[in-house]
């Protein structure tokens, strides 16, 4: 089964092949997700990595890991609602 990860503190410089391949090294990566921000289109600093196997691992060791002068912050990602937009924009 799948698991999805959160890593925080990204340095806004990463690319998704840089996060594949630091993340390869435990398990089978499917994906990577960078947020970014929806007007400007630059990253917002974290990502979301979907493993299906090796993500226990991964999440051992690279939390607190040195990527590029920054801390990654990496853990299980949690699933959270998003709140109902009363007036949305158009």
């Amino acid at each position: 089964m799948s698991k999805r990860i959160h890593v925080g503190n990204l340095p806004f410089t990463a690319t998704a092949e840089e996060i594949t391949t630091l993340f390869s090294a435990f398990g089978t990566v499917e994906s990577v997700d960078i947020a970014t921000n929806r007007r400007t289109k630059k990253p917002r600093g974290f990502c979301f990595v979907n493993m299906s196997d090796g993500a226990d691992e991964a999440i051992a060791a690279l939390h607190e890991k040195e990527m590029g002068d920054r801390n990654l912050s990496v853990s299980e990602a949690t699933n959270v609602e998003k709140p109902v937009r009363r007036n949305p924009r158009k």
